[in-house]
């Protein structure tokens, strides 16, 4: 059968999921399966859109096709590359809080991070007063809107990234090879088929492997309930910063995680699963921007992580899950963070909220309040996913 491999790739990922270390409750075997869902779409995207000649932009993860612990405030797009090719990126500029463009020279591996062989954000470019922008990708001499290409560029990745759901519009995307315009990629062959369905189980065994692998390099290692202090992201985005760590609570804990709202374009928190990836930012109040969280008198954000409802603005939903990760990301940044804009951390009784926080009656919803900001996250989302 033509699609053996895959259908045989697709049995030994169901034995990644089912043997992951982390497993300890249902809900983590049931989130297992979803992920597993999800990663054979992906993969079988990926390998029919893993096309150099006649390239087009790809949402590399979404609501269904979470991977590497996925950012709910970032739509992601990626395109495969040819470094002896010239290739067109055209587009006019949403109002989002950040358009950002890195060249990858390969992709995520159980054993590595692929290296940035250049990464930048749309300040670098000349936009039209329309919003308009044509930037080019090849082996070039470098110049205004020119990026020159390293030998072993593989794949472009761009990210657009909202602070404020509600009101913020994506801008519109699309590249070409610049030789190939006008012309048509060969008919399908069987071998093509063959090939593809191999690759994308490559792909899915692989995906699963590296993000389960991930955390232990950049989080697991760290004292649980602690954030590192801001620091620049690994992977080559140079104007993004970030904070990272995992915590574990009790059902009657919560954590005070207390952050200066920042002068940075973006600012955002999230929580992540012990499968790295993004909990349910749709219908639960898993994350935050800093427009979307309430600033408290003193300048400062706070955020409190519990399973139980405190009845806060701020409060960070963890839907049944004791355990996960930790994310401040700060973007389109013009300086260095230093220590002191990163966050603390306090685990506290959950009973003991009013007390520890300075600002608790400010803070305060009620329960419509909470479902009216439930009902805008998800009216945002559906209008993101439509373009």
């Amino acid at each position: 059968m033509l699609t053996q491999p895959f259908a045989d790739a697709i049995a030994a990922a169901e034995k990644i999921i089912t043997d992951a270390p982390h497993i300890r409750t249902e809900q983590d075997l049931v989130e297992g399966y979803d992920y597993l869902a999800g990663s054979i779409r992906a993969a079988i995207q990926m390998a029919w859109a893993y096309e150099r000649d006649f390239p087009f932009f790809v949402q590399s993860t979404g609501p269904y096709t979470k991977m590497g612990l996925d950012n709910p405030d970032t739509l992601y797009f990626h395109s495969y590359l040819r470094p002896d090719a010239e290739y067109v990126v055209t587009g006019t500029r949403g109002t989002t809080r950040d358009l950002s463009f890195q060249v990858l020279n390969g992709d995520y591996s159980p054993v590595d991070v692929p290296d940035s062989t250049t990464a930048f954000d749309d300040r670098a470019i000349d936009i039209a007063a329309d919003g308009s922008f044509e930037v080019r990708f090849g082996p070039g001499e470098a110049g205004p809107n020119y990026i020159t290409l390293a030998p072993d560029s593989a794949m472009l990745v761009v990210r657009e990234v909202f602070s404020d759901w509600a009101t913020e519009k994506p801008g519109t995307l699309r590249i070409h090879r610049a030789d190939k315009v006008g012309d048509a990629p060969p008919p399908l062959t069987k071998d093509l088929m063959t090939k593809r369905y191999g690759v994308a189980g490559k792909m899915l065994v692989s995906r699963l492997q590296t993000f389960l692998a991930f955390p232990q390099w950049f989080y697991l290692n760290l004292p649980v309930n602690t954030m590192t202090e801001p620091r620049s992201t690994p992977g080559g985005l140079t104007t993004q910063f970030s904070s990272a760590g995992h915590y574990e609570l009790a059902d009657d804990e919560a954590m005070i995680i207390t952050v200066p709202k920042s002068d940075a374009p973006y600012q955002g928190f999230q929580l992540g699963s012990m499968w790295y990836l993004s909990l349910d930012y749709i219908n639960h109040q898993t994350s935050l921007t800093a427009d979307q969280a309430h600033l408290d008198l003193d300048g400062m954000i706070r955020l409190v992580v519990s399973e139980r409802d405190p009845g806060l603005a701020n409060w960070i939903e963890c839907t049944g899950h004791a355990r996960g990760y930790l994310q401040f990301r700060w973007q389109r940044l013009a300086r260095d963070m230093k220590p002191e804009d990163g966050p603390t951390v306090e685990v506290v009784k959950f009973d003991e909220l009013a007390v520890r926080l300075p600002h608790h009656d400010q803070a305060q919803v009620t329960p419509q309040q909470w479902r009216e900001r439930i009902a805008a996250r998800q009216a945002a989302v559906a209008e993101r996913m439509l373009g």
